[in-house]
Parts: C-alpha cells; structure tokens; sequence
C-alpha cells in the first residue's frame, strides 16, 4: 500500500510538467501567430522615402520621385533649370556663358540673372554651375500644377503636367497609409476619416494613394469608399504664336548665289520656273563665331523678283562656303546671347534695307550639343521676323534620330513653314542609290507629320540627280542636274528602267571609266513626289536648284496649288 501512493506521487510532478509545456507551446504559438497577423508599428524614414536631407526639396512629377532635387532658400522653392527644361518647359534657356536666363514670347524677350527680383524674392539661384528657377516663375509660364511642402522637415514639391481624368476616393475610416501593401511595412502617416486621396493603382486589397498632406503610398481599400472620376481644369493661358502664311500654295525655287553677279540670272531661272510665286536666293553666309556673315543681297534682285509676283526669302546658312565649314562653331555662336542678338539685329537691317519678304534659315552638318542653342535662335528670330510681318522657314533634314535635335515640333510652333529637304538619301561619299527614293520621301513628310502641322509643312524635292563610278574598287559620284543628267544619259547610250518600288528610272553603262550607275530623277519621279505633296496636303513644295531643270518639269510643280 505505502509503495502504491509513492508511484501516484511521482505521477503528479510529470502531468505538471507537460501541462507547463503545453502552456510554453501555446504561448509560443499564439506569440507567432500574434506576430504574423499583427500590424506593424516601426515608422517609415521620410528622408530616406523621398531620398532629401538638409534643405533639399524633392521633386515629384506625375507621382513618379524624381532623381533630381530642387532647393529652398529665401522662403521659395527653386527648380533645376535642367529638369524644368526637360520635364516641363523647354523655353527657359539658360545661357552658362552669360549667366543669363532667357524666355522668348511671341512678341517680346525676357531676360534675367541672379539679381532679377520677383514679387517673393529672386527669381532664380546659381548653385554649382546650375541655374535653379523659382516654382513661382515656372508656373508663370507653364501649364502644370504643383502642390509643394516647403515648410516640412521633409521639403517636397509634387508637379502634375497631365489633365487627364483621374480617380479620387473618400477615406471612410481612419487608415493607415504605409510603404507596401501589408499590414507588416512601415507607417508613413495616418489618414483621417473624410480625407480625400488620388488613387494612383488600385489593387484587389490595397491601393497606392497619393494623400491632401503629400505622400504616396498603400492603403486598405476597406478603408477608402467608392472610386470617383475627377477631371483637373487649366487655367492656364498658352502664348499665341501668330504665324504668316501665303495665301495660295507655296511654289519656291532655290536660287544658289555664290557671287554678285549670279543675281543677274534672276530673269532668266524665273523664266523657265511657271508657277514658282517664292525664290529663296543664297545671300547670307555665316562664317563667323561673332555672327559675322557675307552678304550678296542686291535691291535691284528684290525689285525685279516683286516686279514678277515672287517673293523673296532671303537664305542666312552655314554651308556654301569652306570659311562657313571649317571655321564657324554654330554653339559657339549661338549659345551666347549676346551674339545671337548682334546676327538677328543685322539680319533686321539687312531687311529694312533691301526689303525683302522673309527669312530662310538653312543650317546644316549641326552637332547635338549645338541643337538647343540653334533652337533658341530660331525662337528669337521669329520675334523679330513677327514684328516687321516677315515670313520665317526653316530648312530640314528628313527626321531621323540622328536630326532629332532640330527640334521640329518647337520649329513648328514658332516658325512659319518648315521644309523638308527631302533628297540626298544617297550622297556624295555614300553609298550608290537615288537621291530621293519614293519611300523616303514619303517617310520623310509623315515623320516630319508627327511633329508639325500640315499648314506648315513644305516639302523640297530634287532637281538633281547622281552619277555613280565604280573603278579600281573606289566608289565615287557626281551630281547632275535634270537636264544635263538626260544629256549624259543619251551621250553614253543608257538604257533606263523603270523601278516601280524605287520611283526612279535606273540605269547603268560600263566601259573605260568603269561602271557608271544611275537612278535618274526626271518628270516621271518628280510627278509621284508632287502626288505624295497633293495627297498630304501640305503647304506647298520648294525645288533645289534653279538653272538645273527644264520648263516642263514646273508644269509638274505648278500642279501643288
């Protein structure tokens, strides 16, 4: 019996002992599981979220955080010129080697520097070689809105360029916004009941938002009430630019004038081109990085053309001549204000004095870097071409994202036409093929399309063509113009071939100078380049060169009308 109750005594401790367990194992478990389905309380870092410190302001633009920062000094919010140009206005131009900022209007020019004062201070800062434009001047002169939180610890600008309906939603009860969907990622603020918020990406059980106080994160859709479609209106006010346009179809020949007495061909080219109502002769050549140029322009030349019916675009290039080539940097020129002044100053003149019509600008073999500056030209002097009722053109490369920096779209506003120089597909030191294929061509005007409207476009086609020489294993070729090209074809007993995919007749003749190649430009090729004008409807169409074409081929031109 006393050996009985020993054993039911030692029972009692072990039952203890598991019970102890199960209590530690449920405990544990309900630990975990707590933890697991708990929300997390650990505080989001807000410099780290918007990737600031000190007085830096970050910049967020349709909701997307932005690499660069802006500053905030005087009480104001500044914006990298860089960023602003390209992200929201390209027309703030900022000129390093003056220090000058520069904004062009329709009618007038606006400069300023680092003393320029606005109603809350300057207007702009420099900081290590780069300009900072205040918020308020960037919305002077842009279609944006901006929401910024300068007075926060964490300094924020939000800047919304699109107008497009968005969805808003109500917060029905008090949420929590945090990092990431989940209930475990860091608090970046509470909302409160009745707020509003931008639904950005709604998600099956959260949604990013962007909150009234300025943050962007993940909500609880139990949270928010129903989506509500929400359309932001402008009240800004874009500047107009007037333009000058014919008012007939823009029948232009080129007329190349490399000395004085090339003006006297002026009757006899104007002969033979029916129909032509615009000649653009080749006066003003740049050859220096002051914006000094040379001058052919003749009073007598203007008289006779008016006397025709034509009008007169004077051409400013930097091409006809090796001084122009080899000596002029058109960055160099053209990113300092000051000179691009001086040039547009003398051109006015050159026009009060010889009266004639307009301007055509033929600026060619540009390097990108220079293509902002070249830009900013063109903006300055349609200014000035407004003033006086100038006509201004600007010649073109056919669009490739090699040429993009002509920036056609901006030439398209402030400009009155823009050309399209559609030839030299192929080209001296190239490789053998026509000058103007029918495809590149038509490329050439769709593309151009995209960025400029069709009341502004004019389209150039060749009056020339190429002969092609291959011998000894080099390649070599020679321009002709139509009539001489139908002399040489003729004289070497060609036999030409009409390529349908081409648009162009070919055709090719070997012997003691090798094996010479053409793909002739005639009336048959100028007609399905015409065609291509007529069915785009553009706004007429511009022919290099004069003196190279029989009369006939203006009765294929003269069709644009």
């Amino acid at each position: 019996m006393r050996s009985r109750r020993r054993k039911k005594r030692a029972v009692a401790p072990l039952l203890l002992t598991v019970f102890a367990l199960l209590l530690l194992a449920g405990a544990l478990a309900g630990f975990v599981i707590g933890r697991r389905y708990m929300p997390g309380k650990e505080l989001a870092d807000k410099a780290e979220l918007f990737q600031v410190r000190g007085d830096e302001v970050a910049i967020i633009l349709n909701n997307q955080l932005q690499d660069e920062k802006g500053i905030y000094e005087d009480g104001q919010v500044y914006l990298p010129v860089s960023w602003v140009n390209k992200a929201v206005n390209e027309r703030f131009y900022w000129d390093q080697t003056e220090q000058l900022l520069v904004y062009t209007l329709p009618e007038k020019i606006v400069y300023a520097d680092e003393n320029t004062m606005g109603e809350a201070g300057p207007l702009l800062k420099i900081k290590d070689k780069e300009a900072y434009l205040s918020l308020g001047l960037v919305m002077n002169y842009s279609d944006i809105r901006q929401q910024s939180f300068d007075t926060s610890q964490i300094k924020r600008v939000f800047i919304d360029t699109l107008w497009e309906p968005m969805q808003t939603a109500r917060i029905r009860r008090k949420g929590i916004l945090r990092e990431k969907g989940g209930i475990k990622s860091n608090i970046i603020t509470e909302l409160s009941k009745d707020s509003t918020v931008q639904v950005l990406e709604p998600m099956e059980r959260w949604s990013k938002v962007r909150t009234e106080d300025g943050y962007i994160g993940y909500i609880k859709n139990s949270r928010m009430g129903k989506l509500q479609e929400t359309t932001p209106v402008s009240e800004f006010k874009a500047p107009v630019y007037t333009s000058i346009s014919m008012d007939e179809k823009v029948r232009l020949g080129f007329h190349q004038v490399t000395k004085k007495e090339a003006n006297s061909t002026l009757e006899k080219y104007a002969k033979v081109a029916k129909g032509m109502n615009v000649i653009v002769p080749t006066w003003f050549n740049v050859t220096g990085n002051d914006g000094t140029y040379t001058s052919l322009a003749s009073k007598d030349y203007v008289d006779q053309a008016h006397a025709m019916g034509l009008k007169v675009w004077a051409m400013v290039e930097n091409v006809s001549t090796r001084e122009s080539v080899q000596k002029l940097d058109t960055k160099e020129l053209m990113s300092v204000t000051s000179k691009r002044k001086k040039l547009i100053e003398n051109l006015m003149k050159e026009a009060d004095t010889y009266g004639f019509d307009g301007f055509n600008l033929d600026f060619e073999s540009l390097k990108s870097e220079a293509g902002p500056h070249y830009v900013q030209f063109i903006r300055e002097m349609s200014v000035a071409c407004r003033k006086r009722g100038l006509v201004l053109s600007v010649d073109n490369y056919v669009p490739s994202a090699y040429t993009a920096f002509y920036n056609r779209k901006e030439q398209g506003i402030v400009a009155d036409y823009v050309i399209v120089m559609g030839y030299d597909e192929h080209y001296a030191g190239g490789e053998p093929g026509p000058v103007a294929s029918i495809s590149y061509v038509k490329n050439g005007i769709a593309d151009t399309l995209k960025e400029v409207p069709k009341e502004k476009v004019i389209n150039s086609v060749p009056f020339y063509t190429r002969v092609w020489t291959e011998k000894d294993g080099k390649t070599t070729s020679k321009a002709y113009g139509i009539r001489d090209a139908k002399k040489w074809v003729e004289e070497n007993g060609v036999e030409l071939e009409w390529q349908d995919e081409l648009g162009v007749y070919y055709g090719q003749v070997s012997g003691e100078n090798g094996t010479q190649s053409i793909w002739m430009e005639e009336e048959k090729s100028l007609g399905l380049k015409i065609d291509q004008i007529r069915e785009y409807n553009l706004e007429g169409v511009a022919c290099w060169k004069l003196g190279f074409e029989d009369s006939n081929i203006w009765d294929i031109v003269s069709q644009v009308q």
